[in-house]
């Protein structure tokens, strides 16, 4: 049985993460109480029962102290069970934003009585060992649902196909730095076609801005070094038994320099035999 164990923090997209999950075939279990998990796990390992892919949400809502949760992941191991686990996360301003717009109450506001920054922060707390032990971190502070859904949907029908999911994103420091981010790559230094004013309004996606951005000296050396160290090292992180590695790469909008960038280093990591899940946060945000 392949088991994931979705969780994270409210407000940060599990019920969608759940969608995107049976879209791709697994059986997805939401709002587990912890004391219910031995018996799930054993009624899914029974005889002819048995479930092929497995998500089950595992959040405030089932775990209401630390306790709690190293107890779900206590009954896991005691099973000799093999699991990942995916953690959805998005900043504070974010979560509490989410809320007022939607309209609901935080759980441990109504459980705990909490303010919502209270509640998010004792969250945080209470989750953390599933945060310390996650095999994949989705930060959606910036994600729309129709990326954040794309991207999980990448993420699991691509891990099944190499020993490590690379991840490969562009994105705009004006708009923050990507918190899932393990290797960042600034391309701020070289030329910016946003000055030139048939290639303002056009992407990394365009060959004009391509053919732009790279027919400088500069942009073609810092590319082989980029690929040189990226060469080096991807083949350690997988030695290492890294399941997942995000490489981000960023400019000042995300729109040009980056872009061209993530698309020439997915094309070379292509080459040493990764399958990279590509895709660009802020390519159509409007400056």
């Amino acid at each position: 049985m392949e088991l994931l164990i979705v969780t994270g923090v409210s407000g940060a997209g599990k019920s969608l993460a759940v969608n995107a999950l049976e879209d791709i075939g697994y059986f997805c279990i939401d709002n587990i109480p912890a004391g219910l998990m031995p018996r799930l796990l054993d009624f899914a390992l029974q005889g002819e029962t048995i479930l092929d892919k497995v998500a089950v949400v595992v959040d405030i809502r089932g775990c209401r102290n630390t306790a709690d949760v190293k107890n779900v992941l206590t009954s896991i191991d005691q099973r000799d069970i093999p699991y990942q686990i995916l953690f959805l996360d998005a900043s504070d301003d974010v979560l509490a934003r989410r809320y007022k717009e939607t309209r609901r109450i935080h759980p441990l506001c109504v459980q705990e009585n909490y303010s919502m920054a209270e509640a998010i922060k004792a969250e945080r707390e209470i989750l953390y060992p599933l945060f310390e032990r996650a095999n994949f971190v989705i930060d959606t502070s910036l994600l729309s649902a129709s990326q954040n859904k794309e991207r999980i949907c990448k993420l699991f029908l691509q891990q099944n196909q190499q020993a490590m999911v690379l991840t490969i994103m562009s994105f705009g420091f004006k708009y923050g730095l990507p918190k899932e981010a393990d290797i960042v790559f600034d391309v701020r230094c070289l030329p910016n076609p946003f000055y030139i004013p048939d290639l303002k309004d056009k992407t990394g996606l365009d060959s004009e801005v391509v053919d732009y951005v790279m027919q400088f000296e500069q942009s073609q050396k810092l590319l082989q070094h980029i690929s040189n160290l990226l060469e080096f090292s991807l083949p350690l992180y997988v030695q290492e038994g890294k399941s997942q590695l995000t490489i981000a790469i960023g400019c000042t909008g995300g729109k040009h320099r980056s872009i061209t960038f993530a698309r020439k280093i997915a094309e070379f990591c292509q080459t040493l035999g990764y399958i990279p899940v590509l895709y660009h946060r802020d390519e159509k945000r409007v400056f």
